[in-house]
């Protein structure tokens, strides 16, 4: 059975040569299961990357997209998006550094959706009420997907997860209890959900089976057991 029939839509090669970790359509897929989210929502895609999220977040679920992201070229991603039949004005790229704040006006999204990337910017803990909650309307919600760690073990790293990665790199991944007590800490906003995801490993096989440099250089982690150690969480929020 196709338990991931939007993220399964792409072609396989072409998921391959665009995704930069973990399969991040699994993953969001996963993450919008149940989401309220209407047909023409304006929804910011946040650290959007090669914006093949923002392509799935456009062409199955109907939504007005902003790929938001600091690393790449909103012209390449504007000829992708063309590329793969969406619309021109159905998904606007934006080159901006979530982490200085947004070029939008308050209160200007329905929604956002944020896979693998708020954990470099969002650890810090004024960051969501400052720097993204007025963006996002009454009402709004925030959907995050981040790589995280079953229970911190940040005291005493395992050999397995040390041999690609350094402690400095491991430091963006923390586990459930950590993200509720950092997402707790800001007024406005309430934790609707936060769980593991399970889906996890599937997105870890398709990104190890790229031919990419980062993706070979992870595949003897994963073989030696870091999943073990690492998960994914899943958090949606609600603007108060």
């Amino acid at each position: 059975m196709n338990t991931f029939p939007k993220a399964n839509s792409l072609d396989t090669n072409l998921v391959r040569s665009k995704i930069m970790g973990p399969n991040p359509l699994r993953l969001c897929e996963e993450l919008l299961c149940g989401a309220d989210l209407a047909k023409g929502s304006r929804v910011c895609d946040l650290g959007s990357g090669s914006g093949i999220t923002s392509v799935m977040l456009a062409r199955e679920y109907g939504l007005d997209v902003y790929a938001v992201d600091l690393w790449s070229d909103p012209a390449e991603n504007r000829a992708f998006f063309r590329r793969m039949g969406v619309p021109d004005g159905q998904i606007h790229p934006v080159k901006a550094d979530a982490a200085e704040g947004l070029p939008f006006e308050s209160h200007f999204f329905d929604a956002v959706v944020s896979i693998d990337s708020y954990n470099y910017f969002g650890r810090d803990p004024r960051y969501l009420g400052e720097k993204l909650l007025p963006f996002v309307k009454s009402g709004g919600k925030i959907y995050l997907s981040v790589p995280g760690m079953v229970r911190d073990c940040h005291d005493a790293l395992p050999a397995c997860l040390l041999a690609p990665w350094t402690p400095e790199q491991l430091e963006y991944m923390h586990d459930m209890t950590w993200w509720q007590a950092m997402i707790g800490k800001t007024p406005g906003v309430v934790i609707e959900g936060m769980h593991q995801m399970t889906c996890t490993r599937e997105a870890w096989a398709d990104w190890i089976a790229c031919e990419n440099e980062y993706a070979r250089g992870d595949r003897a982690a994963i073989k030696a057991g870091a999943l073990d150690y690492l998960n994914t969480i899943a958090v949606t929020l609600v603007k108060g």
